[in-house]
């Protein structure tokens, strides 16, 4: 994969460095320092401000981690409709804590902010896709999908 003509394709492009954060997150799973680096270069910045924009954003991740990207909310309602015990049952099911991936790179278990379905807490997603209503006894058949 060639990163540097990912990042070069979004040169011009407002929002291109965003953009290019992203096409080559698709592709690697992750945007590693000589990606922050390349862009720095590639949109004349400091690498600093590079790695800023590539950390802020919670859907960036500056280490490798796990093909599939199971985030949990961590909002006020999903804490009060039982995320903990959700949280308790992936790590059951996966041999990890919040934060790590399996390893085999298949999974990786993070925090997220609100993802903006309420109504139906606890919430995850895999790979953006929502699930809703989680329950613990849930996890196994939801992990199959992606095993």
């Amino acid at each position: 994969m060639d990163y540097r003509k990912i990042i070069s394709d979004y040169a011009d492009v407002p929002g291109g460095l965003i953009e290019a954060y992203h096409a080559v997150q698709a592709e690697l799973g992750y945007l590693p320092k000589e990606v922050v680096a390349e862009a720095a270069r590639v949109f004349n910045i400091p690498t600093a401000d590079a790695y800023g924009v590539a950390t802020f954003y919670s859907m960036f991740s500056v280490k490798s981690r796990g093909k599939n990207v199971i985030r949990i909310c961590e909002s006020a309602p999903c804490h009060v409709a039982g995320a903990a015990e959700v949280v308790t049952a992936l790590e059951r099911e996966l041999g990890v804590r919040m934060g790590e991936s399996t390893p085999d790179g298949v999974f990786a278990l993070e925090f997220t902010e609100c993802v903006g379905q309420c109504q139906a807490t606890p919430v995850i997603t895999i790979n953006g896709k929502p699930y809703l209503d989680v329950k613990p006894a849930q996890i196994p058949s939801i992990l199959a999908e992606y095993r």
